[in-house]
């Protein structure tokens, strides 16, 4: 006997049903009726040979048929007719059968009763299943509380089902081997575990563990789910006496689930060394293992296994197959994901899921999932949740919120616009195209919100530059007591450094060494980056140096930084020794390394890495890294053999090539050339002012007033406005912003006399103004005054009289600063002995 200190249960989860569906004794026709007409025995072989191969309606005519020729079928003809439905999951034919049986008024045994049972509890009718279970009073035997355990069980209510099992005890039912699965699997869940280590230990003890392969697979499910303990679930793996292929895939397929992907090929290799040969499910698990650790050549061998034994048609080995070449191709392309789908000959939810996820993740072929979700459904498949969760992501890398909209409301339309996944996505998918607002909107209306749906939000708040509401999302999070997890932290440091709030990083820094994240490699990667992007390159080196485990976002960040500060030769010798450790290098950490070099002019050295991508590391060269190499040999003065270079590309220049070399063109004064490039890039994007502004800037640097008239009346025939310049300073975790003249701020008197008393101060030591710069036709003493009103100077000022002096002043500004900006900062950091880090859009 197992003893619980749990109340009894049978009163308050069984109350007394109102009816019973057992008919009164005294209308019951005899079933021996049946056997005096000749005409029974046949038709009821008949029914039994349509059963036997799936023809229900056949059978449920046949028995109309007996009826009508005075023959009552008896119970045994009933029982067979329930037990082929359940078997062929025809349930609505199993409550046709009920409702003829209760017609017959045939006294009901407890093996018809039983059958009931399980066909409701099948179909997910517990009140009905229970009510027959109660109506069934002393005809209860063992099987009939086993099915009523086992319908709990199945329809997740395991309280009920660990109850029932109880009260079964407690009335001298005991458990054979078979009876014991139904109240493990009740218990296969972290609120229940601890009921589930004793029936565990009752089962050792009984020794039925050794008795049935069922009970030994249900106590591995147990272990593993309740508890996430695969050490256990494994030694109960290899205790078994006796193991299938059903315990082997088990087995494989909580490895594989549980974050241990290396053991799941291992065993997976084992069971073949056994003799056992893989289903679908198995090939299903041991892919997904392959998909975890990136294994695409073990992979490609399991494919051609799959082939060899016919499972290569099967929908979820199928679906398998497109996720591992989606996420272990190299290059991010997804020809093998879309040849395996398109050699599927049936397509369901899940396959299509699977190809519009791949298209997703590939990050380039978004449009191409759209394209797939309509095929989709207009082949009359329904979506399901990840289909739609998918589809809107695709709609925000794309920052079309009008498609992902229509997406929404035909989620809305299928009711499935409540889901978590859809909504997260929906969250995520108005912050990437900038739509705060609705994405707020979409987060409130969320009905039960998870970590997952505040990371959204938080980290849209962070990559728009909304760091009030990112913090104040923050202390919402701590409040509701979610939790925060890795991911918020990496996105609440990506919002302080989006606009260099470095005391808000510093905060954060501290409070996720309180919670224990210290040594958790993503957060460590988002430090490096927020201390450098906050000009704070050392407090970045020392996070690096105390990571035990650095992947290669951890060395792609710190390279990254040395970069943006301009150290070069640290950020190469960064690189030399990632490549020396076994990282290998990606796509991002070439830009690192080639905008390095071009920061300072290494030509040499960034024609040296940038072929050694493909040359060495397997790397095609994208569009961001030509960009690179445009702007390397640009700003060089190499203006003919950037065009040069540009010509020889693969594929056609975008706008941000050309817009990378129109800079080039304007800083050494070659007019001709940079009107090439300026109608390059409207030729691509014509609404983009960004063109106008660089050509206009072009033409006022050579004195052509009259060219840079006609540009901006242009413009403004266009409606094309200019994005305003201004520059912002962090100070006692307040972040303060200023224009171009900015005389709003409280204290703008003392910084217009700081700004005067600095422009004296370092005309002494020898600063002429560059107003080359000054692109008005006006002046030089008034451009000179203009050069002093740029918004990054009144932030400097305004650092010097708010801060203290031991304290570095660090200015952000959201276009790139002038040459003469970089003049002035020297001087005034020499002037007033203070340390100043300035980073720009560049």
């Amino acid at each position: 006997m197992i003893t619980l200190s749990l109340p009894s249960p049978a009163q308050p989860l069984l109350p007394p049903s109102s009816k019973t569906l057992n008919p009164s004794r005294q209308n019951i026709i005899p079933s021996s009726d049946s056997r005096k007409n000749p005409n029974f025995e046949p038709l009821k072989n008949s029914l039994i040979r349509q059963l036997d191969v799936g023809y229900l309606r056949h059978a449920i005519s046949t028995l109309d048929l007996i009826t009508q020729q005075k023959a009552p079928p008896d119970l045994t003809t009933y029982s067979i007719l329930l037990k082929s439905c359940i078997r062929f999951r025809n349930f609505q034919l199993g409550k046709l059968v009920h409702r003829k049986l209760i017609q017959s008024r045939l006294e009901l045994d407890s093996v018809v009763l039983n059958t009931m049972i399980n066909l409701y509890s099948k179909c997910g009718d517990v009140d009905t299943a229970r009510s027959i279970f109660e109506g069934m009073g002393n005809r209860r035997d063992l099987v009939s509380w086993s099915a009523m355990v086992s319908c709990f069980a199945n329809n997740s209510m395991e309280l009920q089902a660990i109850c029932t099992f109880l009260d079964m005890l407690e009335l001298g039912f005991y458990p054979n081997e078979y009876r014991f699965t139904a109240v493990i699997r009740a218990s296969s869940n972290a609120k229940y575990s601890w009921i589930g280590e004793i029936i565990y230990g009752s089962v050792l003890k009984t020794g039925y563990f050794k008795a049935d392969v069922c009970v030994g697979c249900e106590l591995i499910d147990m272990l593993a789910k309740s508890s996430g303990d695969l050490g256990s679930a494994y030694k109960v793996f290899e205790k078994m006496p006796e193991r299938n292929l059903v315990t082997w895939t088990l087995m494989i397929t909580r490895f594989a689930q549980l974050g241990c992907a290396r053991d799941a090929i291992n065993l997976f290799l084992d069971m073949e060394l056994s003799g056992y040969a893989p289903d679908r499910f198995t090939y299903s698990s041991v892919l997904s293992a392959c998909t975890e650790l990136g294994l695409l050549a073990l992979g490609k061998q399991l494919h051609s296994w799959v082939i060899r034994f016919g499972s290569a048609l099967d929908v979820c080995v199928g679906c398998s197959l497109v996720n591992m070449y989606a996420k272990c191709t190299a290059d991010g392309l997804v020809n093998d994901s879309r040849k395996t789908f398109d050699q599927m000959p049936a397509h369901n939810v899940m396959s299509w899921t699977a190809i519009i996820t791949a298209y997703v993740q590939s990050g380039e072929c978004d449009k191409e999932a759209i394209e797939l979700f309509c095929r989709m459904i207009s082949g009359q498949i329904q979506p399901n949740q990840f289909s739609f969760s998918s589809v809107l992501k695709a709609c925000g890398n794309l920052s079309d919120p009008y498609i992902g909209e229509q997406v929404y409301g035909y989620a809305v339309k299928l009711g499935l616009a409540s889901v978590n996944c859809v909504g997260n996505s929906l969250i995520s998918m108005y912050a990437k195209s900038g739509r705060m607002e609705d994405a707020r909107k979409a987060f409130d209306i969320l009905f039960e919100k998870n970590s997952v749906s505040y990371n959204a939000i938080v980290d849209g708040y962070a990559k728009n530059m909304k760091s009030e509401e990112t913090f104040l999302l923050f202390n919402e999070i701590t409040d509701t007591g979610i939790g925060i997890n890795a991911f918020t932290f990496a996105s609440l440091l990506s919002g302080a450094a989006s606009i260099g709030a470095m005391g808000k990083g510093e905060q954060i820094h501290g409070r996720l060494l309180k919670e224990g994240f210290e040594s958790n490699q993503c957060i460590c990667n988002a430090l490096i980056s927020m201390y450098s992007r906050c000009g704070n390159i050392e407090s970045a080196i020392q996070v690096f140096y105390q990571m035990e485990d650095r992947n290669v976002i951890s060395w792609t960040s710190i390279i990254t930084g040395f970069a943006k500060h301009g150290f070069a030769a640290r950020a190469l010798e960064m690189f030399r020794k990632m490549l020396e450790t076994g990282t290998k290098p990606n796509e991002i950490t070439f830009v690192a390394v080639l905008s390095a070099c071009s920061h300072v002019g290494m030509i040499s050295e960034g024609r040296k890495h940038f072929n050694s991508m493909y040359e060495v590391h397997g790397i095609v060269p994208r569009m961001e890294h030509y960009a690179c190499m445009v702007d390397l040999l640009g700003w060089s003065g190499l203006l003919v053999e950037a065009m040069e270079f540009i010509n020889s590309m693969p594929f056609i220049a975008d706008a941000l090539v050309w817009r990378t070399l129109l800079g080039a063109y304007r800083v050494h004064g070659n007019t001709e050339l940079g009107k090439h490039a300026a109608e390059m890039i409207l030729e691509q994007e014509p609404d983009d002012p960004a063109a106008y502004i660089l050509l206009s800037n072009l033409h006022a640097s050579a004195g052509q007033w009259r060219d840079v008239a006609k540009i901006r009346k242009s413009m403004k025939e266009q409606n094309l406005i200019k994005e305003a310049g201004y520059s912002w300073i962090e100070v006692e975790n307040t972040v303060h912003r200023f224009h171009v003249g900015d005389t709003s701020h409280p204290q703008a008197w003392e910084i217009y006399r700081e700004l005067d008393q600095l422009a004296a101060k370092i005309k002494e030591m020898g600063y002429i103004p560059d107003t080359d710069f000054v692109l008005h036709d006006v002046e030089e003493e008034q451009k000179e005054q203009f050069l002093f009103q740029h918004s990054e100077k009144i932030a400097v000022a305004y650092g010097i009289i708010s801060t203290t002096p031991s304290k570095p002043i660090r200015i952000f500004k959201n276009l790139r600063v002038c040459g003469d900006h970089h003049t002035v900062m020297k001087y005034i950091s020499m002037a007033t002995g203070r340390e100043i880090v300035v980073r720009d859009s560049n």
